[in-house]
């Protein structure tokens, strides 16, 4: 069961709840969350809803179930935000394996050839003390545009190495192991824990949570132990999607969130939504909510059409899908623009 947050902090789904319902810039239509989910169904038996498809459908990610993979995702995980570009032709560029990757996969990308150059950037002993140079070498851009916010990236890995070598041996697998296989004490020991994962914010007078990136984390964790040992979560199902900029574009796409027309004005002017914003938070809390709809429905719609999913249909592998669905379909997106908002959180 999710417990409460962290001093009267709501959960990411009760925040998400609370948010949608207070919202009044952003919110949710019950015939485009049936539209998703109808359009999910057709993936419902396939691979992407699985748990395997995270390897299985992203050559970056690591292959084995191991101590070192758990610690990969750690690290990326821990670095995992911020990627839009001011400008849609000006990206950061990482070039990899014959590949050509942006985004979050630039991000995977330099981790996995720092790997291969020696440098033991998944090492929290390595990261703990990492200077700035070394961060901007390692995660330097094959394009003339670099990965944004480097300096809050070098920060943010000497204090979680720090943390992580003082009280986890060094090792984000022993972290795993305190939390008695709950996919929630897990997020919570993370959050407590690791100060760059508290996505915390006040609404209405209430204090929410949305974690993006510890959320996210418990996730990766789970897929990359494919649900299995020490990554078998007996409550993965509470964990909601990652409230992130992308997402809430493509539930726009397809529908199911919509825009008052001022602050569809606001984004299209490319106008900066400030971490904490009114709307900013609107955006997040509504996207979260309209998943977790689009979820019951998915379910309701596979009961009644008398189907068997392969496993457990939950919130995370919605995000996944709609996530690569997003990138898969960028250029028929483009006329819906995402909110722009650089911080650490997302």
């Amino acid at each position: 069961m999710e417990r409460g947050g962290m001093d009267g902090i709501l959960t990411p789904r009760e925040s998400a709840r609370f948010v949608a319902e207070n919202s009044r810039d952003v919110c949710i239509d019950g015939e485009g969350v049936r539209s998703v989910a109808e359009l999910l169904l057709a993936r419902a038996a396939g691979p992407e809803l699985r748990v395997g498809g995270w390897k299985s459908l992203h050559e970056l990610n690591p292959r084995a179930a191991d101590e070192a993979a758990v610690n990969w995702v750690f690290v990326v995980d821990t670095l995992n935000f911020s990627f839009w570009s001011e400008q849609d032709e000006h990206r950061c560029l990482v070039r990899y394996g014959g590949k050509t990757y942006s985004g979050y996969w630039s991000l995977c990308a330099a981790v996995n050839r720092a790997l291969d150059e020696g440098i033991p950037i998944t090492s929290a002993s390595y990261y703990a003390t990492v200077t700035l140079d070394q961060v901007r070498n390692i995660f330097r851009s094959d394009s003339d545009v670099p990965m944004p916010l480097i300096e809050e990236r070098h920060r943010i890995l000497n204090e979680t190495g720090k943390i992580l070598l003082e009280k986890f041996g060094g090792s984000f697998l022993n972290c795993v192991r305190k939390s008695g296989k709950s996919a929630q004490k897990l997020m919570y020991l993370v959050v407590e824990s690791f100060p760059s994962y508290r996505d915390v914010t006040q609404f209405e007078g209430k204090r929410i949570s949305f974690y993006k990136r510890a959320q996210i984390l418990v996730a990766d964790t789970w897929s990359v132990l494919e649900g299995k040992g020490d990554g078998c979560f007996e409550d993965i199902s509470s964990i909601t999607m990652f409230a992130d900029y992308r997402l809430p574009q493509i539930l726009v796409y397809l529908g199911a969130l919509k825009y008052s027309d001022k602050l569809l004005k606001k984004l299209l002017d490319g106008v900066m939504l400030s971490y904490g914003d009114k709307q900013e938070v609107e955006i997040r809390g509504c996207a979260l909510w309209c998943v977790e709809l689009i979820r019951d429905c998915l379910l309701e719609l596979i009961e009644k059409n008398g189907e068997i999913p392969n496993g457990e249909i939950n919130s995370i592998l919605l995000d996944y899908y709609l996530w690569d669905y997003a990138r898969d379909h960028r250029d028929e997106m483009k006329r819906i623009p995402f909110h722009r908002t650089r911080c650490i959180y997302y």
